[in-house]
Order: structure tokens, then C-alpha cells, then sequence
């Protein structure tokens, strides 16, 4: 998926268990077939899943990263009823594999990929409980980290990226009326100040049981930004009924719900192209996502 990809095995990853966490090793490893585009996943018997970051990065600058996605899940532990990975160890770089990685608890469930919530009213309602109650969450003063860059900060700050996306996509999407819709919603003003969000509302980072909320992955991302970003699960995971019913519940005016598809449009735009070949999933998500947005801003 990317340019500077590390390769993760089975043999390299057992390696790095049984040296360095010697407790686990009468616990078997096995891959977890996944469609995130961050980190190699594997499995550690059956309560453990260890987290390697594919790219390759600086060791103290990855650790960093790490210990802060660390921190992020503790902060939102018990804040909320839904399920969220619980952090447990930090390995070492090591034989066959050059950077810091994370040990967290596995959460049962299917991703919402593999079970589509789309459809479920009680998923709509679960999904905006979860993204209330991380709003409540106390940012003790921090504001957005990016200074007005990144998803979550200003919309206009993405011009240029925006600009990479539509001539990458012109084979593939209609980039005409996407450049049209950008220009409309990169000029939304926003008037709220930074509140707590998870950041990446994925269908890959969901988890269903039964049409419900069964947990949340990736929380590594929670921090202050844009009331209206975690909006863009809105996009990402719910259909036209079921996504009324979120907004509802979150009582969001206009503004704030148009931003929140303007930060699902401009995910979704990056998704299409830069993972076609890839990440076929990812690319399927953006797809259906400016699939939803278009058919939206026609009605």
C-alpha cells in the first residue's frame, strides 16, 4: 500500500514475542486479515493482538506515537459503554522488524466491512452515543495538534492534497462535479470551538455484532478538533435513514452537519485513487461515500 512498506511475518513476529514477552510463548500467533492501512495486525492467542506499523519511520519518533496512541486509549477507557482496545505492552524493535510495536486486548466482533450496518437504526443511535460521549470528554486545554493542517482542522488547508486527489482520480471518478462540490464545501466557516473525537470513523475501525455497536478500534487518533469530524461516520457507515436518525440525535445544525461531509468527502476522495490497487476495500469505502454525498446534494 505504500511506497516504504515493511514486510511482517508470522516467523518474525513469533520470534519477537517468544524473546521479548517469554510469558506468551505457549500462546499461538497468527495473522489478522484486515483491511487498515496502518499497521500489520496479529493475533496472540486469544485475548492479545499486536499492532506493527508498516511504514518505515524514526524509532524514538514511532515509540512516541505509540506510547501517545497508548495514552489516547486509556484517556477514553470507561468513558464510554462501548468496547475499546485496552493497552498492554510495548515491544522492541528486533530481528526482522526495525521499529517499536504495541501489544493491546482483542475485542470480538466483526469489523463493519464484514458486517454492514448501514441499514440498523440501533447502529445509528449507538454510533452517536459513542460520538456524544467522546465530545464529553474534557480537551484540558489542548486545541487541534496540526496548527489548521490535517483532517480536523480547516477545510481550506486541504487545497493542495485536494488538488493531488482530482488528477489522480481523472480515470476513475466523475472529477468535475467532485472538484465543483469541493469548492462549495471547502468555504463552510466553522464557529464552534475544538471538542474531543475520535478522528477516524472508518467502516475498518467499527465493530458490529448483530447490527449493533459492538466496539471501537484505532483510538489512537482522539484529540480536539472540529466538532464535526467524527460526523464522517455518518458518510462512511450509514445509509440515508439510519444516518437522519444520528443526526438527529446529536441535534446538528446545518453547518455542522455540511462540514461533516466535507471532511467525509475529502477522505473519501484520497481513499478512491491512492488505494485502488492496494486496498481494493479502502477504495470501495471512498467510492460509496461520494456516492452517498453526490446523491445527498442532488435531493
Amino acid at each position: 500500500m505504500h511506497v516504504d512498506q515493511l514486510t511482517v511475518t508470522v516467523e518474525t513476529v513469533r520470534a519477537l514475542v517468544d524473546q521479548q514477552f517469554p510469558e506468551w510463548r505457549v500462546l499461538p500467533v497468527e495473522r489478522v486479515e484486515s483491511e487498515g492501512t496502518v499497521n500489520a495486525i496479529f493475533r496472540i492467542g486469544p485475548g492479545l493482538a499486536a499492532r506493527f506499523p508498516l511504514q518505515r519511520g524514526d524509532v524514538e519518533a514511532t515509540r512516541r506515537w505509540l506510547e501517545s496512541e497508548a495514552a489516547a486509549a486509556r484517556e477514553l477507557l470507561g468513558r464510554t459503554r462501548f468496547p475499546v482496545p485496552e493497552p498492554v505492552a510495548l515491544g522492541e524493535p528486533g530481528p526482522g522488524y526495525p521499529l517499536p510495536w504495541s501489544v493491546q486486548t482483542w475485542l470480538p466482533g466483526n469489523t463493519a466491512t464484514q458486517e454492514d450496518p448501514a441499514r440498523s437504526a440501533g447502529f445509528a443511535h449507538d454510533l452517536a452515543e459513542f460520538i456524544a460521549n467522546v465530545r464529553t470528554l474534557d480537551t484540558r486545554q489542548r486545541t487541534f495538534a496540526s496548527h489548521g493542517h490535517g483532517r480536523g482542522g480547516d477545510l481550506r488547508s486541504h487545497d493542495e492534497w485536494m488538488k493531488t486527489c482530482f488528477e489522480n482520480s481523472e480515470q476513475l471518478l466523475d472529477v468535475s462535479r467532485l472538484r465543483r462540490l469541493w469548492r462549495h464545501l471547502r468555504e463552510l466557516p466553522r464557529n464552534t470551538p475544538d471538542v474531543m473525537a475520535h478522528g477516524d470513523l472508518i467502516p475498518g475501525n467499527v465493530l458490529v455484532s448483530r447490527g449493533r455497536l459492538a466496539g471501537i478500534l484505532d483510538v489512537g487518533g482522539l484529540g480536539p478538533a472540529d466538532p464535526a469530524l467524527d460526523l464522517v461516520g455518518a458518510w462512511h457507515l450509514l445509509e440515508t435513514g439510519p444516518r437522519q436518525l444520528l443526526r438527529n440525535d446529536l441535534d446538528c445544525d446545518d453547518l455542522q452537519w455540511e462540514r461533516g461531509k466535507a471532511w467525509a468527502f475529502e477522505q473519501a476522495m484520497g481513499a478512491v485513487w491512492y488505494y485502488a490497487e492496494s486496498n481494493p476495500t479502502m477504495s470501495r469505502m471512498g467510492r460509496r461515500t461520494l456516492d452517498r454525498i453526490i446523491t445527498c446534494a442532488l435531493t
